[in-house]
């Protein structure tokens, strides 16, 4: 009596044994989570392995955005987009700007390519992780005129352009996430000053070293080294008062360092150490500030302290 539910290689007793495929294979340094430049739950392959944990590739980049022109058709359907515009007594830039901020041309802001430059070198190209923060991206534009205005930029580093996405300039995409624009000459001015150093010398330190921290060799912001030094050069002022007080002590900064932390362990945390020497004695004083950079938005765990080697 042939049993019910069986296939007939069953109820002949010869089945056919099932062939389970095998998963399929994923790089070592890829990860899956939604691309900001393609379908959702694309595998991408920027992201950074730390032993057998592998994470998202961010960064915390000081800059400054540029906009320009993908193709001829672009460039072509912009200038017609100009001459219906009141641009009269504006430079290139501010007509640029102008006519991008007209509601009917949101169009055209979604077509241009925005380069970051440091340093002066291209090094990304940037596009919102949301649509709707166009507005804000513009705004960033307008909000830094002269070309010593900087743009600090904080996002997700994806893979790199095609060669069609910005008339063949191949550099990695960034998602930001939030964009800050200043002027290094306000921020040194607007950084609060200690009773005991005089206006003058006060703003002389900062700004050394703020050009210092700006300049270090290689930083486009994306490892978390330089992530952490980013963030505490535009929103940690203590390190700008630590100088100052030290400078006029008759000390210098010969060096910033980073390290782990020995409280990384579920979190990924640094050590900056900012260390002083006496001009006179030779004497070596350092300090540190400790800083979480396991997430997209980098902060501060420990404030400005002592630091001892170990």
């Amino acid at each position: 009596m042939e049993e019910k539910g069986l296939s007939p290689q069953d109820a002949m007793g010869s089945p056919s044994p099932e062939v389970i495929p095998d998963p399929p294979q994923v790089a070592e340094n890829e990860v899956h989570h939604p691309c900001t430049t393609c379908g959702h739950g694309a595998v991408t392959t920027e992201a950074v392995s730390h032993g057998a944990e592998v994470y998202p590739s961010f960064v915390y980049m000081v800059g400054r955005i540029e906009p320009r022109m993908p193709s001829l058709g672009v460039e072509k359907e912009f200038a017609q987009a100009t001459g219906r515009a009141e641009t009269a007594d504006l430079t290139d830039r501010q007509a640029l700007l102008a006519v991008l901020s007209e509601p009917r041309n949101r169009y055209l802001a979604r077509q241009l390519c925005y380069v970051v430059t440091i340093q002066g070198l291209d090094t990304y190209l940037l596009r919102p992780r949301d649509p709707g923060d166009f507005p804000q991206l513009i705004e960033a534009l307008h909000e830094a005129p002269r070309s010593t205005d900087l743009h600090v930029v904080i996002g997700l580093r994806g893979p790199l352009a095609p060669p069609d996405h910005c008339n063949g300039l191949m550099l990695p995409l960034v998602a930001f996430e939030q964009i800050y624009t200043f002027s290094p000459t306000t921020f040194v001015e607007s950084l609060p000053r200690p009773e005991d150093i005089g206006e003058e010398q006060f703003r002389a330190t900062a700004g050394e070293l703020f050009e210092r921290v700006i300049q270090i060799a290689d930083n486009a912001g994306s490892s978390d080294e330089h992530r952490a030094v980013n963030y505490l050069a535009v929103r940690y002022p203590s390190i700008y008062a630590k100088c100052a007080e030290a400078h006029a002590a008759g000390a210098t900064l010969t060096a910033i360092e980073t390290r782990p932390s020995r409280l990384s362990g579920v979190r990924r945390v640094l050590d900056v150490i900012f260390s002083f020497t006496d001009r006179k004695t030779d004497v070596t004083e350092k300090f540190f500030v400790r800083v979480d950079v396991e997430e997209v938005f980098p902060h501060l765990i420990t404030k400005l302290s002592p630091y001892y080697d170990r």
